[in-house]
């Protein structure tokens, strides 16, 4: 493929990723959706998946003590992966290039990509489900949750947050092959 049919592909690409999150924006005037929605993200800070793995310590006891460092551990690893793509990539977030998007939730960093909540939404997920399936009932739709809320919520586009799952997935998927899980 030659250089220019690749970047009208990347520049149509673009314009409908950014057409999506302004349609997922919309679902933001409504008082129900913006709760909920902002709820999921501010959970998605970390709070919700500390209090998830400090009820797995309750539930499991010392078996749930290295999983729950381990998720920790990847989660510092994260943080740093996640920061030096946002400085490299520098690239703008939906509601600082997109003026009419409604947003009530201030971001906790400058830049876009990639989404940092859907990393560690991905990461604590599959590494709570792998040590045990049975909270997978709550751990995979709050992680759905805190995704989809940062389009709601006009601070990601989907390529963020496919990108931050993606490496989220790596970081479990790596962390619990070093656990041997």
């Amino acid at each position: 493929m030659n250089d220019s049919r690749a970047a009208i592909l990347l520049e149509r690409y673009l314009g409908w990723e950014q057409a999506l999150v302004v349609w997922a924006n919309r679902l933001h005037r409504r008082r129900a959706a913006r709760w909920v929605f902002g709820r999921a993200s501010r959970l998605g800070d970390g709070i919700g998946w500390y209090v998830l793995l400090a009820l797995l310590l309750v539930v499991h006891g010392t078996e749930a003590a290295l999983p729950a460092v381990a998720a920790l551990g990847s989660a510092v690893v994260g943080v740093g992966l996640y920061l030096l793509i946002k400085r490299v990539t520098a690239r703008p977030r939906p509601l600082d290039a997109h003026r009419g998007l409604d947003v009530s939730v201030a971001p906790l960093d400058k830049y876009s990509f990639p989404s940092g909540h859907t990393l560690h939404a991905v990461n604590f997920a599959a590494q709570i489900v792998a040590f045990d399936a049975n909270w997978a009932w709550i751990a995979l739709p709050f992680a759905g949750m805190v995704m989809a809320s940062r389009l709601v919520l006009g601070l990601h586009y989907l390529s963020d947050v496919l990108a931050g799952a993606l490496l989220g997935g790596l970081i479990a998927a790596t962390t619990l092959s070093l656990m041997g899980a």
